[in-house]
């Protein structure tokens, strides 16, 4: 008996929500501690079964003795009135003898009682939390699996962070890069430029001389004739 006390203590003190807590996977803990807790019924059952026999059979030792001292009571009671003296006093020796017999049986069924009462409790309370369990079992899952999927979504959302981070340094790259374009192009525009400004003083160069005025050119021509020149 003291065996199987001792075996079961934890589960007397065994707390439902302390255990999830400390789980690593309280899904798999659910499962794991329904399955244990109902082997541990089916073990209960039957050593409670067995501590409630031997109870009422100490009750029953125990309820024939008084009733053997009470009948050895009365037949003492009856050899008085009868005038038999001796035959009393037998009655009442076994009446005595059944006093000490009744003290041992009354020991034994109390041992007996408080064994069944605990074992009672263990059955008692082992359908309790095997009912607990089951009915907030879907409800712990799916509790549990949202718990999951939110972590999996602040792992993406942390990526996406980190994401925006890399773009934002890829946007200072490709602006940088842009910068040097556009000052290439410009260079490029000015050397361009550069280049047909050369052309054209070159060009004029080889130009005709600036035509001047025809009158002009008419009357300086007659004048120089008069003069001889």
């Amino acid at each position: 008996m003291a065996g199987i006390i001792s075996r079961f203590k934890d589960i007397m003190s065994s707390n439902i929500n302390a255990l999830l807590d400390k789980a690593e996977d309280p899904s798999k803990m659910i499962d794991q501690y329904l399955r244990n807790l109902e082997s541990d019924l089916g073990k209960v059952k039957a050593e409670t079964a067995s501590v409630m026999s031997e109870e009422k059979r100490w009750k029953r030792q125990l309820d024939e003795c008084t009733e053997n001292m009470e009948k050895m009571h009365r037949y003492a009671e009856k050899a008085l009135i009868a005038g038999n003296e001796d035959d009393a006093k037998l009655f009442l020796e076994k009446k005595s003898e059944l006093v000490n017999k009744q003290q041992t049986l009354k020991q034994s069924y109390e041992i007996a009682a408080g064994n069944a009462e605990k074992m009672r409790s263990m059955h008692d309370k082992l359908v309790k939390d095997i009912g607990e369990l089951n009915a907030r079992k879907d409800q712990l899952k799916v509790k549990l699996a949202v718990a999951k999927t939110q972590e999996r979504l602040n792992k993406i959302g942390s990526s996406i962070d980190g994401a925006k981070g890399n773009m934002s340094a890829f946007d200072k790259i490709e602006d940088k890069i842009n910068k040097q374009l556009d000052e290439a192009n410009a260079m490029a525009e000015l050397n361009s430029l550069k280049e047909e400004n050369n052309i054209d003083d070159l060009m004029s160069k080889y130009d005709d001389e600036k035509s001047t005025n025809p009158e002009i050119d008419d009357e300086l021509a007659e004048l120089k004739r008069k003069l001889g020149l």
